[in-house]
């Protein structure tokens, strides 16, 4: 009678006479979406069969179907993994409604996997974009202590993409499916960050209605990403220290310590070796976070990623905004000339800036910006001995440079602007206080 009914509804049905029958079917076929199997049957149980199922396929959906005497059995089997339990006698509309509803379930579980690979994939070290030797060592460096279970201490400039790294790690490792939780130790107030990190029982300061896990327990069997962990204030470089020993918090308030399995990346933009001598970050804290360090390169240091990346970004944010776009040549050349004192994060700043602005299909240069926020730092050399004017000296710094950025764009003083960072309007006034007074009110022209 199921078999004619869902053969009606579209479904595709195989039918067996029993548990013996039902495990050979199972063990030659496919996986199945879902399985309706009875409880009671003459030569077994439907928890046999549940069994069965779970042994080949944990994502097929199961349904029992149960007389009124065996309930109690059919809710214990929804507890080893059933979907939902049918009562004899049943209406056909009512199986089918149940039916869909486990189809819906095995549609997401399949989303959710297939959601979770996609995003596996995407952090993975192949996902660390850049073509360059630095690169390839990152690259190299992120597998090979992936599997480990040891602390990890990343550092590098701002913006140079230290989370991606850490989401690298946790996506290549064991505990890719689980917990992935992140921390500015910078971004939160004093007063909470131990609530926030460990959690805090209710009562335990004004304000805190309800108990909260903390992200350490929030975390459990995946990994703790602590970006700018130099932000941490000593009483609670202290306290982190005692849980990566103990593996244990405490929360605020509380008196029982509960166990947690955490992996902990920390990042800085800090001199931690610095701060360690000032004081100011404790020593011991420092080494059991830097039991294995991977540094971080600059973009100016690798100029070849420059243009794998501006492409990254722009497939990024082009299809974000449902366009197809490609830089032109020049916007390509003056990209790859920048310092990007911001690192990866500026460079994908500027990317999305010239998408959101191009009116067509071509990102140009103008579309870039017309001044570029990196300034390059200045090499200041020691001070001259004898009469030293810093007035003067500051002006024939600038004539020089204002005069070598005309020399290197060719002679056209909006080029030579935008090498310096300037306006053109800033770029004429200030040439014209360094050249004849014919040639300056021709420059104001």
């Amino acid at each position: 009678m199921l078999q004619i009914l869902l053969r009606r509804e579209g479904y595709r049905v195989d039918v067996v006479d029993g548990v013996h029958a039902a495990r050979d079917r199972l063990g030659s076929a496919d996986p199945y979406d879902v399985v309706i199997t009875d409880l009671v049957m003459p030569d077994g149980t439907g928890m046999e069969v549940l069994d069965a199922v779970r042994a080949r396929s944990a994502d097929t959906q199961i349904l029992m179907i149960t007389a009124y005497a065996t309930t109690e059995q059919a809710v214990a089997a929804m507890r080893r993994g059933a979907y939902d339990y049918v009562q004899k006698p049943f209406r056909n509309h009512e199986l089918l409604a149940t039916l869909e509803k486990a189809l819906e379930k095995r549609a997401i579980v399949a989303e959710n996997q297939t959601l979770r690979a996609q995003v596996k994939a995407r952090w993975s070290a192949g996902q660390l974009i850049g073509k360059s030797a630095a690169m390839d060592r990152l690259r190299d460096m992120t597998q090979r202590v992936a599997n480990a279970t040891t602390s990890v201490l990343i550092t590098g400039e701002s913006g140079t993409g230290k989370e991606m790294v850490a989401r690298s790690l946790h996506f290549q490792s064991p505990r890719a499916e689980e917990p992935f939780v992140v921390l500015n130790c910078g971004a939160v107030p004093e007063n909470l960050i131990e609530s926030e990190l460990f959690g805090h029982v209710k009562g335990a300061f004004t304000g805190a209605t309800g108990a909260k896990e903390g992200l350490f327990r929030a975390a459990n069997g995946g990994t703790l990403f602590l970006d700018e962990v130099g932000e941490l204030p000593p009483p609670l470089q202290v306290k982190l220290l005692r849980v990566l020993q103990d593996r244990k918090v405490r929360p605020v308030g509380g008196s029982a310590e509960l166990e947690v399995d955490v992996r902990v990346v920390a990042a800085t933009n800090r001199d931690v070796e610095s701060e360690v001598e000032a004081g100011t970050f404790r020593e011991d804290l420092f080494y059991r976070l830097n039991v294995i360090r991977i540094e971080v390169p600059p973009l100016r240091e690798r100029p070849e990623d420059i243009p794998v990346l501006a492409e990254y970004f722009l497939e990024k944010h082009a299809a974000l905004q449902g366009r197809r776009l490609e830089f032109s040549p020049e916007a390509t050349r003056w990209l790859a000339q920048q310092s990007y004192a911001g690192n990866v994060r500026e460079l994908e700043n500027i990317v999305e800036r010239g998408v959101t602005l191009a009116p067509g299909a071509t990102i140009n240069r103008e579309d870039l910006g017309d001044t570029h926020p990196s300034k390059k730092a200045v090499n200041l050399t020691e001070i001259p001995e004898g009469n030293f004017d810093l007035d003067d000296y500051l002006t024939q710094v600038e004539k020089e440079l204002l005069f070598r950025a005309l020399d290197q764009a060719g002679g056209v003083r909006k080029k030579a602007a935008e090498l310096l960072g300037m306006s053109f309007r800033q770029f004429r006034y200030r040439l014209a206080k360094h050249i004849s007074p014919e040639v300056g009110d021709a420059a104001a022209d």
